[in-house]
């Protein structure tokens, strides 16, 4: 019996090395359940739709400026009076001139319709007839000219109460009081208060992703705000190598000037990075069909990175097991 049993012991080695190994255990899930979809920002700022410079248009004295830096005017608010004497003089003129002018023509005119009626009676020759015609219409013509002149000399003096030309946020001032204000020379710096939009510098691999984000964020000082994309620019920058992008907010606007970013989440559903293998030379996902595990490569994914990967939504998604499995293989699925 001793000698049989070490014999017994030898025939059953080979048959339990013959025994197939079972497939692998491993973890799937839908694409759906894995699928991310990345946080993407650029640099960005709130800025008014206008940043204006006041100027004078006429020469004269800053006589009032009624509001100071930081101040908010309302449209059409007397913002500057500048001296208006020598323009309401000029007013006073330019009457006197037209009332001349018109008396002057009405005399004209009541000559050549005398000088008319004693032609029809063969008392007034044709030629002295001809020169009271042109009389008259150079009396005519120095009306329109004087009339011209007062509606100038009026502008002027409006001209000398400078206004809001809209809801008007003082960024800074340079009239004083007192001192003379020559044609051009800058008195406030505005900017406007309600039409504010938002400037960001996008690369241009996340335009695509920005146009077709569900929801878009202004994350600035002041906290963060709803905004819509308005335009695109088609121009690339030489120097940043980014697409300047335009949003309007959606509700309350940041404060003009306000930095941050813009934030979006990337409309395309991405591998997360985790899940990603390399098989050869290849970086791609083991998907199942049936019990059955397939390498898919996916074009341009880069290990520790999600890949973009919206071809896999219907597919299933191994995402335990997988690192030691080989392009199809079978495998056991965990329940």
């Amino acid at each position: 019996m001793r000698r049989i049993l070490p014999f017994l012991a030898l025939v059953a080695l080979p048959a339990l090395a013959q025994q197939p190994a079972q497939p692998p255990m491993v973890g799937a899930k839908g694409f759906k359940k894995v699928a991310l979809h990345p946080l993407r920002e650029a640099p960005a700022a709130a800025v008014s739709l206008n940043e204006s410079r006041l100027s004078a248009e006429v020469s004269a004295t800053v006589k009032e400026v009624a509001f100071d830096v930081g101040q908010v005017a309302p449209k059409g608010a007397v913002l500057i009076r500048l001296e208006t004497r020598d323009y309401e003089l000029g007013v006073a003129r330019a009457q006197a001139a037209l009332e001349s002018s018109r008396a002057r023509a009405r005399l004209a005119e009541q000559q050549l319709n005398r000088a008319r009626e004693l032609a029809k009676q063969n008392f007034y020759s044709a030629e002295a007839l001809t020169q009271k015609e042109t009389e008259s219409a150079v009396q005519q013509a120095q009306v329109k000219l004087d009339e011209a002149q007062l509606a100038q000399a009026r502008r002027n003096l409006e001209k000398c109460t400078l206004r809001a030309p809209f809801q008007a946020i003082v960024r800074s001032r340079q009239a004083q009081v007192g001192e003379l204000a020559a044609p051009g020379t800058p008195l406030l710096t505005l900017s406007e208060a309600t039409r504010v939009e938002v400037a960001a510098q996008v690369p241009p691999r996340d335009v695509d992703s920005l146009k077709g984000a569900a929801e878009v964020r202004f994350a600035g000082s002041g906290g963060e705000f709803k905004v819509k994309l308005l335009r695109v620019s088609p121009a690339i920058s030489r120097e940043a190598r980014t697409v300047d992008v335009r949003l309007a907010f959606s509700g309350q606007p940041a404060a003009p000037g306000a930095d941050g970013r813009i934030l979006w989440n990337d409309p395309v559903p991405h591998l997360p990075a985790e899940l990603v293998s390399k098989r050869g030379a290849a970086f791609g996902v083991f998907v199942l069909e049936g019990a059955t595990a397939r390498f898919l490569p996916l074009p341009g994914a880069q290990e520790g990175r999600p890949v973009a990967a919206a071809m896999l939504a219907d597919k299933t998604i191994v995402t335990e097991g997988r690192h030691g499995l080989a392009d199809g293989q079978a495998v056991q699925i965990k329940k």
